[in-house]
């Protein structure tokens, strides 16, 4: 198998080579539960994230790909409700890999 390493600053997390693609398919096929559980328009998300309501709309038909960026914003946004923090993990979405990631210690010791 093999892995890619994302560096950050000095530290350093190991990610399968297709984590990226994987994680942010399965927000792009859950964005709409995800948000409707928040009641939040595709407006709303689409203002919390500083990008256009067509981006969001584009983004949830499948016809616009989900940046790395966006992605991490829309864990942020989800992981600070429990309703939809619980979701995130029910849809593989917040796996151990991610956790991982967002964990890293990137301060000197």
């Amino acid at each position: 198998m093999r892995h890619v390493i994302f560096f950050i600053e000095r530290g350093g997390v190991l990610l399968p080579d297709n984590f990226k693609e994987r994680v942010t398919n399965l927000m792009v096929e859950n964005l709409p539960v995800l948000r409707e559980t928040l009641k939040l328009s595709q407006a709303d998300l689409a203002e919390m994230l500083d990008i256009s309501r067509q981006q969001v709309t584009a983004i949830e038909k499948n016809k616009r790909k989900m940046s790395w960026s966006v992605f991490l914003a829309l864990v942020c946004i989800f992981s600070n409700n429990p309703e939809t923090a619980a979701l995130l993990c029910v849809f593989n979405i917040n796996s151990l890999e991610l956790q991982d990631f967002l964990a890293v210690d990137t301060k000197d010791n």
